[in-house]
């Protein structure tokens, strides 16, 4: 018999349900989205209490544009998530460096633990901000 475990975290927006007037909340597939992203743009030092959730990111991203930084923000990512997101198992991560628009995409693929769906995958891209 599979394992089936449900996860559920608060919306980010903070938005009511208009019939429970609750907070809305995110399950399952987007509950561990949200979360990956609240974790990779959280800066360190940035959370009251835990300085040393998130990551640096944001300074990577003003080093020279090449495959070497693309390899820095790979290993950021995956230590950040293996550390600090136990609900998924990195399988593999994709950064290439796009000259064009000045940043990186990432290509994120998981499987998420204690159940048996298909591996998932999230695409963003990282750019410099001013």
């Amino acid at each position: 018999m599979p394992s089936f475990q449900t996860f559920k975290d608060l919306s980010v927006t903070f938005k009511k349900h208009p019939v429970t007037d609750d907070l809305v909340t995110v399950k399952d597939k987007a509950a561990i989205v949200q979360a990956i992203t609240a974790l990779l743009l959280t800066k360190k030092g940035e959370r009251l209490f835990q300085p040393e959730l998130g990551t640096d990111l944001a300074k990577t991203l003003f080093e020279p544009l090449d495959y070497g930084t693309a390899t820095i923000v790979k290993s950021t990512i995956k230590e950040t998530l293996m550390r600090y997101e136990p609900r998924i198992s990195v399988d593999d991560i994709l950064c290439e460096p796009n000259f064009d628009s000045d940043g990186y995409s990432v290509e994120l693929y998981y499987t998420i633990v204690g159940r048996d769906d298909l591996p998932q995958s999230v695409e963003f891209f990282l750019e410099r901000t001013r």
